[in-house]
């Protein structure tokens, strides 16, 4: 059976750079190419010694169509705006994909779908295994518990971090609006400040922290009449998140064109 040829888009990022030893080190894949954006320092370095590995003779490059021809699938780890272009491009070559960019619009996640139209696409907000078995937990707690229990969703990461809530946050946040089978915009509180009012019963929670050099904290937490129930993930290391996109590499290939999730990775989708 043939290596998988996996391109790593966002290669010069923390994941990237991770992403990039693992697919070097990993039995059964090849690396395919490595993209970055156009005005990115990394363009011309070889791959390898990006990653810390050794010299391996492809370079970091910005047009994503010199790699295509042959690639089973795209890891992504960029920014929303290179991520919505790329899985268009890969929408018209019908290439799998895998998406671990956060920080999306609206708008952004309808173009993604409108290319998971064409193309298998995995996307989620956080590829590890146990953040994505919270996220089974918080929708079934939230599914039993009544509409007396508080959600709230803590959060904290490095301090390098651009977007809040972040996309796990936002994951579990789903989560527990699908529990209650409620649309989580219209029952949201992110930002608490000053002289607020009582807290709206329904509302679900998110709160931010950021400092050092945190991987990812999240706790979902429940908070009812003189109880209350903490659902709690610590990362400690980002290979957590790359063993976890790297799963989804290997099954998004082969698959019929949709938007799926972790979830059905793991088959743990209800």
């Amino acid at each position: 059976m043939s290596d998988l040829r996996v391109v790593i888009n966002g290669a010069g990022g923390r994941m990237g750079q991770e992403l990039l030893r693992a697919v070097l080190k990993g039995d059964g894949l090849a690396l395919a190419g490595a993209l970055e954006h156009a005005s990115s320092s990394h363009l011309g370095e070889d791959a390898g010694v990006l990653a810390g590995v050794k010299a391996v003779g492809i370079a970091v490059e910005s047009d994503a169509a010199t790699h295509l021809n042959g690639t089973d699938v795209v890891v992504d780890f960029s920014t929303p705006g290179a991520s919505v272009r790329l899985a268009e491009r890969l929408g018209e070559t019908g290439t799998a994909m895998v998406i671990g960019t956060t920080g999306f619009s609206v708008a952004e996640n309808a173009a993604i779908e409108a290319a998971a139209r064409r193309t298998a696409i995995v996307k989620s907000g956080n590829m590890s295994l146990g953040v994505n078995v919270l996220a089974a937990l918080t929708r079934r707690a939230s599914a039993a518990l009544g509409i007396e229990f508080d959600i709230e969703i803590m959060e904290m990461h490095h301090a390098r971090k651009v977007d809040a809530p972040s996309g796990t946050a936002l994951l579990l946040g789903e989560a527990a609006a699908e529990g209650r089978g409620i649309h989580l915009p219209d029952w949201t509180a992110k930002a608490r400040d000053g002289v607020t009012g009582a807290r709206r019963p329904g509302d679900i929670g998110f709160a931010s922290l950021r400092g050092g050099s945190v991987v990812g904290e999240h706790a979902v937490i429940f908070a009812g009449p003189s109880e209350r129930i903490e659902l709690v993930h610590k990362a400690e290391d980002r290979r957590i998140f790359v063993n976890g996109a790297l799963a989804a590499a290997r099954w998004a290939v082969g698959k019929e064109p949709g938007l799926y999730s972790m979830a059905d990775v793991l088959g743990i989708a209800d």
